[in-house]
């Protein structure tokens, strides 16, 4: 699974030019679901969603994280986190889930961050979709769950 987190002022997401979702200060995280992920991977990085600790506290260092400043979150789909373009010129999409998978893990972990309490919003799910934010910083973290751990 893989996840760009992107700390935001305020972000939106329409489709066929109406506003499906919306949040104030928070992040907004762009997420692709892997042909191989599991629920074990659901779980991973959704905790890092929830306590990536990328807002700054009084001193103004990266101390908090959404969870602490009770931010919102905007969760869009976006299979194309797994195009490979290491041969020719256009993406495979061999390595995102099929359709099905990817929506339920998908729906899974935006359940598992609403169920945090965070106010929760989201896009749809294989739409196509505009996506309008104001990136605060900018910080913008990247989270694979099949990279290696660092020991």
């Amino acid at each position: 699974m893989r996840a760009v987190i992107q700390r935001v002022f305020n972000a939106s997401v329409k489709t066929e030019n109406k506003i499906i979702g919306k949040t104030e200060k928070g992040i907004v995280v762009f997420l692709g679901i892997h042909v191989n992920d599991t629920e074990q991977d659901c779980s991973y990085i959704t905790d890092k969603i929830l306590n990536l600790r990328i807002f700054n506290d009084v001193e103004g260092k990266m101390n908090l994280s959404v969870s602490d400043i009770k931010g919102e979150v905007l969760v869009i789909s976006q299979f194309t986190l797994y195009g490979d373009v290491r041969k020719g010129r256009r993406p495979s999409f061999n390595e995102a889930a099929p359709p099905d998978k990817g929506n339920s893990y998908y729906k899974k972990v935006v359940e598992m961050i609403k169920n945090s309490g965070l106010k929760t919003e989201t896009g749809e799910f294989g739409a196509l979709m505009e996506v309008e934010y104001i990136n605060d910083g900018p910080v913008t973290i990247i989270i694979d769950s099949h990279q290696p751990k660092h020991r």
